[in-house]
């Protein structure tokens, strides 16, 4: 079999992991997340998993920036299994070595490709296609008050949008501030408290 290629990228703490597809006339099988390569990068095994989500999306929505307050924190572990997104991660933590940096990432039922997002690591992507798919696997469960959002549409952000993308966004992420606003309100997580809420994980 096929060694997965993983890659770390330029937030610190995020990867992404592309495993081999084995395509044949019935379709196709992959698995995103494999532990040995997982562990092999990051220096252990993917966090204890507490909630396993998902949602569809037609051509055009863009969903996030979302992240969630810390403490208590979540970390996420994604991946598409149909359709195709252009993914967005933007490191929100204050006090991170990387504060500020974005990653952009295609995934899509073709290529199978994961990303592990950090505690206090925003999260965003946009549809480029209908019925598009995306998994969660995460550190914690859904608890509404600890949901945070950013604009994607953020001019300071600056997120580079796919040509002739028309976005559709929830009346929440329309509403939600600027970078420069939640960082003004306080209502940006800390690196040391996101560091702290990913060593806590496994207890």
């Amino acid at each position: 079999m096929s060694a997965v290629e993983t890659r770390k990228l330029s937030i610190e703490g995020a990867y992404a992991f592309t495993p081999p597809v084995h395509r044949d006339a019935r379709g196709l099988f992959a698995s995103p997340y494999q532990e040995e390569p997982f562990t092999e990068v990051t220096g252990g095994p993917l966090f204890p998993v507490r909630d396993v989500s998902h949602n569809r999306s037609a051509r055009g929505v863009l969903r996030g920036i979302h992240y969630t307050t810390t403490p208590p924190g979540r970390a996420k572990y994604v991946y598409c299994p149909y359709g195709r997104v252009q993914d967005y991660l933007i490191d929100l933590r204050v006090g991170s070595p990387t504060f500020g940096v974005q990653e952009t990432t295609e995934l899509s039922g073709d290529n199978c490709r994961a990303l592990h997002i950090p505690v206090g690591v925003g999260h965003a992507f946009a549809s480029l296609q209908d019925d598009t798919v995306i998994v969660y696997v995460m550190s914690g469960g859904y608890v509404p008050d600890n949901e945070c959002a950013l604009s994607a549409l953020d001019p300071e952000l600056g997120l580079t949008l796919p040509e002739g993308f028309e976005p559709v966004c929830s009346p929440r992420d329309l509403a939600a501030p600027t970078l420069a606003e939640a960082g003004e309100r306080g209502l940006l997580p800390e690196y040391e408290q996101c560091r702290k809420a990913e060593a806590g994980l496994w207890t």
